[in-house]
């Protein structure tokens, strides 16, 4: 499962590294100023964090110089979960933050955006030409009388050209959201019809494994179905015309204009996020201007430690939390790498040579890919020139044992590996970066400042070294607001608070070593319960797809009513695989082996595919439902998967079982 406590870390930060940490120097800072304690490391300032976590979040807004134009009364106003209220009265513009650096002689003409596509061509955007853009734009929205709290919809890649659109929502108070072009048009419009926005930018395609993808049909849909448009502003990334009707984004961003920052209260909302929504409508999910600054200035400025000298890649869409969190990074002066494109093509070295190209210092990625790399034996460290990467970090899903030793051995002996894993409901991270902490094998480092992460068992007793729920006990600063169109917040409530009244449950199994890191074994709601032994889905993930000739896997535990307990294994074989008894067997040898006895699953069974959610997620729990009989319509939002046709299997054998 982990590392033991006396096990050498895979990684250990030298003494210059981690006194050169933005982290160490805010402790030093905070101690002087606000009663941190100058001793003890990062463990002793967490403990701070949470015990006085007012004075905390005063001190990293007076450490990033937030800029307050009206004062706030009181730091936490009321600390009740869910509705807490962070920095009453203050009024302050999140877009003023992220465009400052502009506005320094010295860095003005550096690039804030590198952009780069398939082909590889670079575009680079300065710091100066992003404000001069965004200030032209927020200028055409206000004509186009778009008010503070008016919904702004987005149906575009990760081009530089979302950036500015997002900027310009936020500095005239507008309510951003998006959606990445490869979604359909229902997916969309379940999204979008429940926030009723009333600008869409839309590109006319997009260009994904080196083919064009003409989205022009769904545009005109989007724009049948949304009765609440005022306008539509048409990016022509394939170099159509506009079509009739729509404005050009040329002719929106030419302007010299000064932009204007809106002042907006802490609480109001910056933009709507979505869960992956496999049952029912997708959660539109509220988050404010100010608590987003907050969280993301300490997320960013000090865990992820990057400052302007760095440049941040994260490979990621516009329908995914990670592009919210991958723009933030203008907060701290650092320039952004926006690639936009297919993770492995031509071949699965994409992203590295993203990498090397723009010279970024922080690389971001997915579980996933790193363990596609590991499967295909490619070298990166060997291949490419990462001598400016200091740290690759990973989210999604776990990155199992042997994905911490292949970026150790394949990309840098001295690599600063972090699997963080928080989730969309606060776009940011509970547990993972730390600078200044060693890497453990398989563990994410410590929770994260200001969070008072616990493991609890069912009566809600915390854990040590022993798997329970994810639970935070004190109110985040970018915990939702609301949900859209929840009058009465059953919905936010039932979401998070069902479980321990007051206390956010996230829905994810962890364990908490005890050396203070963290261990994720998946949701909680799919968790592996044989014989009292609980088990965590991604740590089957894990063993099994170590085996060259399984691609994908998908376990689901089903409690059966007469008391029995089934636990089947759906295995994506690699090209040319046989699933035959030899295979079988050493599926379950290994499991055995590695994990559990009583884990080991009752049928190994082959699938053409492994449904996931847009976001690249597998659906373990829409799939349960599915095996124990629930009908397709009501076990999963048809607008949220991938490929449709996968759950067909699952409802088939279903009905055979029945």
């Amino acid at each position: 499962m982990t590392a033991a406590a006396n096990e050498a870390p895979l990684w250990q930060p030298g003494p210059d590294r981690i006194a050169a940490a933005a982290v160490t120097r805010f402790q030093s800072w905070a101690a002087e100023r606000y009663g941190a304690p100058a001793d003890g490391g990062y463990p002793a300032l967490h403990r701070w964090s949470v015990d006085e976590l007012e004075t905390f979040w005063q001190a990293v807004a007076d450490w990033f110089d937030v800029r307050f134009s009206t004062p706030y009364e009181s730091v936490i106003g009321d600390r009740t979960m869910p509705g807490a209220q962070w920095f009453p009265g203050a009024t302050l513009n999140y877009a003023e933050h992220a465009l400052r650096t502009a506005q320094d002689p010295l860095r003005a003409d550096a690039a804030a955006l590198l952009h780069v596509d398939e082909t590889h061509t670079q575009f680079t955007l300065s710091w100066s030409e992003l404000r001069r853009r965004v200030g032209s734009l927020a200028a055409e929205l206000r004509a186009l009388g778009v008010t503070p709290g008016d919904r702004v919809s987005a149906y575009l890649p990760n081009i530089p050209q979302a950036v500015v659109a997002f900027l310009a929502t936020a500095a005239v108070g507008g309510v951003w959201t998006s959606c990445a072009p490869d979604f359909g048009a229902r997916s969309v419009l379940d999204r979008f019809q429940q926030v009723e926005p009333v600008v869409l930018f839309a590109v006319d395609g997009y260009r994904y494994g080196g083919k064009e993808h003409d989205r022009a049909d769904t545009v005109a849909e989007l724009r049948r179905e949304l009765p609440t448009l005022r306008a539509v502003v048409h990016i022509p990334l394939l170099g159509t015309d506009a079509p009739e009707g729509a404005l050009e984004w040329s002719a929106l961003t030419s302007a010299d204009t000064e932009p204007v920052f809106e002042q907006v209260p802490f609480d109001h909302p910056l933009w709507v996020l979505y869960s992956s929504g496999t049952t029912g409508l997708p959660k539109a999910i509220v988050q404010s201007q100010g608590g987003i600054l907050l969280e993301h200035f300490k997320q960013i400025g000090l865990h992820c430690d990057l400052g302007p000298d760095d440049r941040f890649f994260w490979y990621t869409s516009t329908g995914w939390m990670m592009w919210n969190f991958l723009v933030s990074g203008l907060l701290t002066g650092t320039t952004l790498v926006l690639y936009d494109g297919s993770p492995g093509y031509p071949d699965v070295s994409a992203q590295w040579r993203v990498a090397e190209q723009t010279g970024a210092t922080l690389f971001g990625t997915s579980a996933a890919y790193v363990m596609a790399c590991r499967k295909a034996g490619i070298h990166p460290g060997r291949d490419f020139d990462l001598s400016r990467i200091q740290c690759v970090a990973t989210t999604g899903s776990p990155l199992p044992p042997d994905g911490f030793r292949w970026l150790h051995d394949e990309v840098a002996e001295n690599l600063w590996i972090a699997s963080v894993s928080g989730g969309t409901d606060v776009c940011s991270c509970f547990a993972g970066a730390v600078p200044t902490l060693p890497v453990h094998i398989g563990e994410l480092q410590a929770p994260c400042l200001g969070t008072d992460l616990q493991s609890w068992d069912p009566a809600g007793q915390p854990l040590i070294g022993e798997v329970g729920e994810l639970v935070v006990t004190a109110p985040l600063p970018s915990m939702p607001i609301r949900f859209w169109n929840d009058p009465d917040g059953s919905r936010y409530n039932d979401s998070y608070f069902d479980m321990y009244p007051g206390v956010w449950r996230h829905g994810d199994w962890i364990t908490i070593t005890e050396h203070g890191s963290v261990v994720i074994h998946g949701r909680s709601d799919s968790t592996l319960n044989r014989q009292g032994v609980r088990m965590g889905s991604a740590d089957i993930y894990e063993a099994v797809e170590r085996l060259p000739e399984i691609r994908e896997s998908l376990v689901i535990g089903i409690e059966e009513p007469d008391g029995g307990y089934w636990m089947p294994l759906f295995v994506h074989l690699a090209d040319g695989a046989a699933l035959d008894d030899d295979l079988r067997n050493s599926i379950k040898q290994t499991i055995r082996e590695n994990l559990s006895p009583r884990h080991v699953p009752d049928e190994v069974i082959e699938v053409p595919g492994i449904p996931h959610t847009l976001t690249g997620k597998r659906i373990e729990v829409p799939v349960k439902r599915l095996l124990q009989g629930t009908a397709l319509a009501k076990a999963v939002n048809p607008g949220s998967i991938d490929n449709l046709e996968l759950l067909h299997f699952y409802e088939d054998l279903a009905r055979k079982r029945a």
